[in-house]
């Protein structure tokens, strides 16, 4: 069996398919103004050309810096692309069917842009010191490393407020974001596991307000916190583990609570035709969802929208409440340490959280109820995906056991979490992947 036939046998395991080709790309296509991402892997055998596109098989020609391949999906429509190689980038024009008329054709501009090759089979930790900071969950932005399956990192954020471990203002205020990371391998229809392995905070304050969000006030009580809402210090005592308001007095003088560090942000970058989304939202791909379970020990799973998944973190909290309620929980910079690990071909609905004892299902939207009913949603899927439950059974596991818990009230959009405690769920075999845990 000839080398290309082996790849393209390896190729056509959809478990590896993406990393198994000699090149790698990001193939992105403008439709009518409107960026599509797509992963693009090639195998050459002298002129001849295969592999895929978007996990769809493609079949064409590279003579000289001539490039000419066609794509035929599984419903049987065709795209055409025709360009050229220059180095590490590709251009040209691809023929696809009109997306209103089948019978009609449309030209899109297309380019591309070579990934790295993976360096080795072996899982890597790369070290990774922030630069600038993204204030958007977008598709548009540059990643910042590439990483693999397996691979671990560790980095730092900064505080919602743009500052870092040093006191310098580095950022726009609004949660700006540490990414995004290019997942390789990563398709729309994946699902993402985030370990949280390590939190350490790296500085000895965080700051906070003195107000309630309005979501949580009768009428009578917005008015008497109206005059609330001013920046609120604390000191954290990273030596006894435990944080108490500066300068508070009064009643407040002895008070203290204990550090339980935590990741506000987490996201993804959403899919295409989706506009960049604020470091402050919330949604399908994650975001700002501020749920105190996202801690070190913590695996979050998250559906991918975009090749590459496009990984942020950020906003990061000394400690912080159910529901965020004084709109800043204790702001901080910090250490953090992920591994990342891919669920290919697995769909998730809505944002999931493994924690030491629980499983959560975190609903965003833009009322309590809407996020009620998606949380909701949520856990009867993980319940009948992963634990093979059928409807009936999934019904009764969640009346009897389920908790529901505010996670966010502070941004435009709220968050609520369904919980179920693992205990309850030890008689029950979950087909969860190992990457999961």
């Amino acid at each position: 069996m000839s080398i290309r036939a082996l790849l393209l046998l390896f190729l056509a395991c959809s478990s590896q398919a993406a990393g198994a080709a000699d090149e790698s790309w990001l193939l992105t296509l403008d439709r009518w103004g409107n960026p599509q991402h797509e992963t693009l892997s090639l195998a050459r055998d002298g002129n001849a050309l295969s592999g895929f596109l978007a996990r769809e098989p493609l079949t064409g020609t590279l003579r000289r810096d001539r490039l000419r391949f066609r794509v035929v999906a599984a419903d049987g429509s065709r795209c055409d692309y025709d360009g050229r190689r220059e180095r590490d980038r590709l251009r040209g024009v691809a023929d696809c069917p009109d997306t209103n008329d089948p019978d009609r054709r449309a030209q899109h501009a297309f380019s591309a842009r070579r990934l790295p090759t993976r360096p080795s089979q072996a899982p890597r930790v790369h070290d990774y010191v922030p630069t600038d900071f993204s204030n958007t969950f977008s598709a548009e932005r540059l990643p910042v490393l590439t990483i693999w399956p397996g691979d671990s990192v560790r980095t730092k954020t900064i505080d919602s407020g743009g500052v870092d471990e040093h006191g310098r203002t580095v950022a726009l205020y609004g949660n700006p974001q540490t990414g995004p990371f290019f997942v390789a391998g990563a398709e729309p229809g994946d699902t993402l596991a985030v370990r949280i392995v390590r939190l350490r905070l790296n500085r000895d304050y965080a700051d906070s307000l003195d107000g309630i969000v309005a979501r949580a006030l009768t009428t009578t009580q917005a008015v008497d916190f109206a005059h609330l809402g001013k920046p609120a210090r604390w000191t954290l005592d990273r030596e006894r583990g435990v944080a108490r308001p500066q300068r508070a007095g009064g009643a407040l003088d002895h008070f203290e609570v204990p550090l339980r560090p935590m990741l506000g942000g987490l996201g993804v970058a959403p899919g295409p035709g989706s506009p960049p989304m604020s470091t402050g939202d919330t949604g399908r791909h994650g975001g700002n969802m501020d749920f105190n379970e996202i801690v070190e020990g913590s695996t979050v799973l998250l559906p991918v929208f975009q090749p590459g998944a496009l990984l942020y973190l950020g906003d990061a909290h000394a400690l912080q409440g159910d529901g965020e309620t004084s709109q800043f929980a204790l702001e901080t910079s910090m250490e953090v340490e992920i591994h990342v690990e891919l669920l290919r071909g697995k769909t998730i609905a809505m944002p999931r959280v493994e924690s030491a004892d629980a499983i959560h299902v975190l609903g965003q939207a833009g009322s309590l109820d809407d996020a009620l009913r998606a949380a909701t949603a949520g856990m009867l899927q993980w319940l009948r995906q992963d634990y093979g439950l059928d409807a009936a059974q999934a019904a009764q596991v969640l009346g009897s056991s389920v908790r529901y818990r505010v996670a966010n009230l502070a941004g435009r959009s709220v968050g609520l979490a369904a919980s179920i405690d693992t205990a309850r769920l030890a008689t029950l075999r979950p087909e969860r992947s190992e990457a999961a845990r």
